[in-house]
């Protein structure tokens, strides 16, 4: 499942933590500022600098350059020190009387609070910092990355502040030793840094080396001495996580109910419990199953050797036709070294559609697909990779994970069989067009800075699925009903990920349990299916945000239409839900439909 990088910010910069840029926070739709809105735009303001400079890392990403030569500062004083200055935000927050906030600021005030009471309790009760190596690795790889990806700067300035972070990762790792209890770390989490943190040296075989005339005399002997350095620290680091870490690692990677209860309350900032996603997931299953049963049915005419396909099936024949019409679609396969290439051509498909039908407005520039940076695999197969809200003109990356060179051709025909040429259509839908590429477009045109920041990730997630269905409601593909099965087993995906997300997590699904699953009731391939494994294993709710986004969504619409009646637009309703940044579904709603913000 592909996600949005977009998503994470919020997290990062919540997790650990005055602009004196331009920016917007406050009474973002205009107007008088009432004393509260007042009050809550110095905070705001007060909040976002602070928080950038507790992590100048995310600094970057977010657009903000006052700290690129620096690097986040993990350490025991580093993070008490966010600690108390979210406690003392969250004290002044709840000090302003909300209901005098324009209808905006209240939804930010929402969004504000959720982050800032997430932030003490990760730190105080989940402590990632002490059992989770990728909450580190995000902020080591991105050092670098972050600098060099983007053209935000000449190549010149950028790569004189890489060799300053350069030089700056060895305390980094150093504390990231100190740090990290192995014991309380779990076997997947050691595992899967291991094989990331390796990965950081591909920065400087792809971003730094290649560029290195555009420095020279002392700044490129500089720019080269930090590059040993750099390399240095990150062998020497591996061999503690392969002699140390990996073989002491025996934390249990399950959340367990309570745990998991509360961060799910985090990350969707909605009313629904875990039993209510449940419920609903499950009967999606269902309904999405015999959805799938239909699409097979029509696919399968004609077909030579085609099982039997009756009106009324029993659980057998439904499960053997639609497995039958997925293996036509799994065979029409892209070669295991064309993915970018099948990917960029998919893209250019759905945006024509997009186009023809006037569905959304568009952004001008296209989406760069990339090969994921080695040192972010081993999490998700593709995600979008925007600019931060400080520099929405930059380029937008659809990032690709590669076959492994390491699979076997067995491995990699079960890849490419669920990664099809229509799988990998659906998902060009998903992660650009009309998806996260469009929808953070939008959002980047909202004025309010700290909105952004901590975008929804069951909005943003949740809209990219539901801009799946969509384009098929609209005549996508409209004459392959194998691309309209594929759709559905995507959405299925979906689906099935708030189930094992919980499942997991709570109820102890073990390894066999969620294979069996993924394989049968959601039929996924065997890689699929190994690989979410290991992705839930390794994220604790981030799986629930795309079907509880997309429920939302799908409500949303269904609200507007109720109330607009003939006069509903899909590109004005479209352009109207997406105008308010990326807030939770319901405050989005809330906003365009003139419902109370609850």
């Amino acid at each position: 499942m592909a996600y949005s990088r977009r998503t994470l910010l919020g997290g990062l910069v919540g997790g650990l933590g005055g602009f004196s840029l331009p920016i917007v926070v406050g009474n973002a739709m205009g107007g008088a500022l009432s004393a509260a809105d007042q009050a809550f735009s110095k905070l705001a303001v007060s909040w976002l600098d602070q928080s950038m400079r507790f992590n100048p890392v995310a600094a970057t990403a977010i657009g903000d350059h006052r700290f690129d030569a620096l690097m986040t500062d993990f350490s025991p004083k580093g993070r008490a020190a966010a600690l108390d200055f979210a406690k003392t935000t969250l004290r002044a927050l709840k000090a302003i009387d909300s209901e005098s906030l324009s209808r905006a600021n209240q939804v930010d005030a929402s969004m504000l609070a959720n982050a800032l009471e997430s932030q003490i309790w990760t730190t105080e009760i989940g402590q990632d910092w002490a059992w989770n190596p990728l909450v580190w690795q995000e902020v080591a790889g991105g050092a670098i990355y972050s600098l060099m990806a983007r053209e935000f700067a000449p190549l010149p300035t950028r790569l004189i502040r890489a060799t300053a972070r350069m030089n700056a990762i060895p305390a980094f790792l150093a504390e990231t030793r100190a740090s990290l209890v192995p014991a309380r770390v779990p076997m997947p989490h050691a595992v899967t840094y291991a094989a990331q943190n390796k990965g950081l040296k591909s920065i400087l075989s792809e971003m730094i080396t290649p560029n290195l005339s555009a420095l020279e005399g002392k700044d490129r002997a500089a720019l080269e001495a930090a590059m040993a350095v750099f390399s240095a620290a990150i062998d020497s680091h591996q061999s503690w996580i392969e002699t140390v870490l990996v073989p002491a690692a025996q934390g249990e990677f399950r959340a367990g109910a309570a745990r998991f209860d509360q961060q799910l309350r985090y990350t969707l900032l909605s009313p629904l419990s875990r039993q209510d996603i449940r419920t609903r997931a499950e009967a999606a299953v269902i309904e999405v199953r015999a959805k799938m049963y239909h699409a097979a049915c029509m696919a399968l005419k004609g077909v030579a050797d085609a099982p039997p396909t009756p009106a009324n099936p029993t659980d057998a024949q439904r499960q053997n036709a639609i497995r039958a019409a997925l293996d036509l679609a799994a065979a029409d396969r892209p070669a295991r070294h064309a993915l970018v290439e099948t990917s960029t051509k998919a893209t250019q498909i759905a945006r024509e559609f997009v186009v023809a039908k006037d569905l959304i407005t568009l952004p001008e520039g296209p989406v760069r697909i990339i090969l994921m940076p080695e040192f972010q695999r081993g999490f998700a197969v593709a995600y979008c990779d925007s600019p931060g809200p400080l520099e929405k003109h930059l380029d937008t990356f659809y990032a690709v994970s590669p076959i492994p060179d390491e699979w076997s051709e067995e491995q990699a025909i079960s890849f490419t069989r669920e990664y099809n040429r229509r799988a990998i259509q659906d998902i060009a839908v998903h992660e650009a067009m009309p998806g996260h590429y469009v929808q953070i477009f939008h959002a980047n045109a909202y004025p309010s800075i700290l909105r952004a920041v901590l975008s929804s990730g069951s909005f943003v997630e949740g809209w990219a699925v539901y801009g799946e269905t969509m384009m098929v409601e609209e005549g996508f593909m409209a004459d392959d009903p194998l691309y309209h099965l594929t759709q559905l087993k995507i959405l299925l995906r979906a689906i099935s990920n708030a189930i094992i997300d919980q499942a997991i997590h709570v109820d102890g699904w073990s390894e066999a349990q969620v294979m069996t699953f993924l394989t049968q009731t959601a039929f996924q391939e065997e890689r699929e299916a190994a690989g979410k494994w290991r992705r839930a294993q390794l994220s604790i709710t981030q799986l629930s945000t795309y079907f509880v986004g997309f429920s939302e969504h799908m409500e949303a619409r269904a609200a507007a239409k109720a109330k607009q009646g003939s006069a509903f637009s899909l590109k004005a309703y479209h352009d109207g839900i997406l105008s308010f940044g990326s807030p939770p579904v319901r405050y989005a709603r809330a906003l365009l439909l003139d419902e109370a913000i609850v």
